[in-house]
């Protein structure tokens, strides 16, 4: 069955600044909703809004740049005209910052339903339902009651009023988790600061490499939350990570050697980060995604480009050899350890861990070394992760 949302959009705070525009993980309000519904399979989204000021304008724009159906309304007749028949509405309410968890439970039912929380001293804000409830800002209702409450409405509020009749035509019920722990009734853009840092840390990818486990945490947290008030696209800094490792790849064929490990130094945080800017954004990475593919092999290529130089430079064959061999292991014990979680976890051989590695050596100027020691490096990880991976294979 079609799925579809409508988010209201017309409530102000006591500084006359609409709910909908509180901010909120580096966007508005609405359009963390808008990109919980749209995750949730729901389209068009209708907004149901009295004015549009400039921001919630540049808002739309920003919906509509990602690809989202963003349909302002300014009133109900307007908004039910905007469903097909037969149509499953998300409701979701002004000033609510959702649980994207709920909202996709609740679009997964065939039938009308209501989310509610207990009517007690924590749930104060949020509209009573009953005497025992009180809703939780989201629900299922069809089309037909959107339809009909619309043409009968008067001077009443669409949301409450839709809200009430879907309820007395015995809609299911829905317990919600806990506002602290799910969604959010924001009454000030300050009641989003803690539903806003738990968004944050529940981005973070895993870690499963000891480079990003220990020496990358503090630096991907700040571009964090300085890219995501931005308009930087994550597929953006997957491209710029290859880039920065094809070009540290031509870097060391010209000898520029410290300035290329700078480079490929600089791009182990921008495939965490664009993770986690995808997450933030409702829109995670397709696992498909060709530029983070290729960002294996092009380490591979720059290692095979540094053992190249030094052949010319005095490392003789072998310095070749032992470039493209280290290549192979590197690519032998990352197959051993696809799909298996292995004890050695982070300390295996990856491509972060393989360019932290090279730090010292870099400073030292032992590039030979740097070579043999990467090498070592790869393929004890390789003969450590087949132990492990054939051992829980037997067990």
């Amino acid at each position: 069955m079609a799925l579809g949302a409508l988010i209201s959009a017309y409530q102000e705070d006591d500084l006359g600044v609409l709910r909908a525009l509180f901010p909120l993980a580096g966007r508005s309000l609405l359009e963390y909703q808008a990109r919980c519904a749209a995750a949730a399979g729901a389209s068009p989204i209708v907004i149901l809004v009295e004015r549009v000021p400039a921001a919630l304008n540049d808002a739309f724009e920003r919906l509509r740049a990602e690809g989202l159906t963003v349909v302002p309304v300014s009133d109900g007749n307007e908004a039910a005209s905007r469903f097909e028949a037969g149509t499953l509405i998300l409701q979701i309410a002004d000033g609510l910052a959702p649980d994207f968890a709920l909202c996709s439970r609740l679009a997964e039912f065939a039938e009308p339903a209501v989310a509610l929380l207990p009517d007690d001293e924590a749930h104060e804000s949020y509209e009573r339902v009953d005497a025992t409830s009180r809703w939780a800002g989201l629900s299922l209702v069809d089309s037909q009651t959107l339809s009909s409450t619309a043409a009968m409405l008067g001077d009443w509020d669409l949301q409450s009023t839709l809200l009430r009749r879907v309820v007395q035509a015995g809609a299911r019920r829905v317990a919600a988790g806990e506002p602290g722990n799910g969604a959010l009734l924001a009454q000030s853009p300050a009641d989003l600061a803690g539903f806003e840092r738990r968004l944050i840390i529940g981005s973070r990818v895993a870690r499963d490499d000891w480079a990003s486990r220990y020496a990358l945490p503090i630096i991907e947290e700040f571009a964090t939350e300085r890219l995501m008030e931005s308009r930087v696209k994550p597929n953006w800094l997957i491209a710029g990570a290859l880039g920065l490792t094809l070009a540290a790849a031509f870097g060391f064929t010209r000898g520029w050697l410290w300035p290329s490990v700078g480079l490929i130094l600089l791009s182990t945080p921008f495939d965490l980060v664009a993770e986690r800017l995808a997450v933030l954004r409702m829109r995670p990475l397709p696992a498909a995604l060709l530029t983070r593919q290729l960002l294996w092999p092009a380490a591979g290529l720059a290692l095979a480009a540094l053992g190249w130089w030094s052949y010319h430079h005095g490392g003789g064959w072998g310095a070749s050899v032992t470039a493209l061999t280290a290549c192979a292991f590197a690519q032998a014990a990352r197959t051993e350890q696809a799909g298996i979680e292995l004890p050695p976890g982070p300390w295996l051989f990856s491509r972060r861990n393989a360019i932290f590695t090279a730090i010292p050596f870099a400073i030292g100027g032992w590039w030979n070394g740097l070579i043999i020691a990467l090498l070592v490096y790869a393929a004890a990880s390789f003969f450590i992760a087949q132990h492990f991976r054939h051992r829980l294979l037997r067990d």
